[in-house]
């Protein structure tokens, strides 16, 4: 079988904490990366989950959301409901998810 040669650019720190770790399993790093990349050529997907963390709630977050939404209500014509009515929106809503 012909070898290539895969170049791959990182942080420094990341690089020797990558090859430290690869040296207690008993491998190179050369062999980490060649078992992921059969791992995603057989599986056809990266072996694991990538996400973004979810996005931390701030006050002034929250607080766009809220006047965005107060706003969306006014263009709807229901800026002045009542608590009570607002409620009764809600429970109305939840019963009619049930059915």
């Amino acid at each position: 079988m012909a070898q290539a040669t895969f170049s791959v650019r990182m942080d420094e720190t990341l690089k020797r904490q990558f090859d430290s770790l690869c040296q207690d399993f008993g491998m190179t790093a050369t062999t980490a990366i060649n078992v992921f990349a059969r791992a995603v050529v057989r599986e056809r997907k990266i072996p694991f989950e990538i996400s973004a963390p979810e996005p931390a709630v701030t006050r002034e977050g929250a607080l766009q959301a809220f006047t965005a939404l107060r706003a969306q209500a006014k263009a709807n014509g229901v800026a002045d409901l009542s608590l009570d009515e607002i409620n009764e929106e809600i429970n109305l809503t939840r019963r009619e998810a049930e059915i």
